[in-house]
């Protein structure tokens, strides 16, 4: 039996979830200093599935403009190698005895825009999970029986205000982004 307040308190879970989830993937995208989050999204085929490179290999930021990948079994070295090159990230990496370099390119003009345009992407995907948060939220307060319309009005205006605020949090977290990739 839902009650309005577990229907709030569930729809704002689910926006934090997408707000999070944003922010871990904005960290990901690369702003010129190496970063060792800058390969969180990348996934690798291993062993018959699709894993997190961070649990198949521990990655590390030796210099500012290198990532350095090692593999906890040597033999997915190809398979690491091919998934960092297919991501979307631009990235050329070269194994050298049982470590994989990545060394990171100057981001140029175009590179810096793909870069905005990739964020702008992510960001529109969090919107739409927060956005989705509302809509729930709101058909659940619209199948609740012994509540009055007025309560179920006020639960309605609570919920915009939440997602509101949740989309000026995306907002932010964007616009500092963008801000940090466009700056040389």
């Amino acid at each position: 039996m839902s009650t309005i307040q577990q229907i709030t308190k569930d729809s704002r879970s689910a926006m934090e979830k997408s707000l999070e989830s944003s922010k871990r993937e904005l960290s990901s995208i690369r702003t010129g200093k190496a970063s060792t989050s800058l390969l969180d999204t990348v996934r690798v085929e291993v062993y018959g599935q699709t894993m997190p490179l961070n649990q198949v290999a521990s990655v590390s930021a030796p210099e500012p403009r290198l990532l350095t990948v090692t593999p906890w079994d040597k033999g997915q070295i190809q398979a690491i190698e091919k998934a960092i090159r297919d991501s979307d990230l631009g990235l050329n990496p070269m194994s050298q005895s049982g470590v994989i370099r990545v060394p990171l390119p100057a981001l140029n003009e175009e590179r810096r825009r793909d870069l905005v345009k990739v964020v702008h992407k992510l960001a529109e995907e969090a919107r739409i999970g927060i956005r989705h948060a509302r809509t729930e939220g709101r058909d659940k307060l619209k199948k609740l029986g012994h509540t009055s319309e007025d309560d179920v009005k006020h639960a309605e205006k609570d919920l915009q205000k939440l997602h509101d605020d949740f989309i000026t949090k995306i907002d932010d977290l964007l616009k500092v982004k963008e801000a940090e990739i466009m700056e040389v």
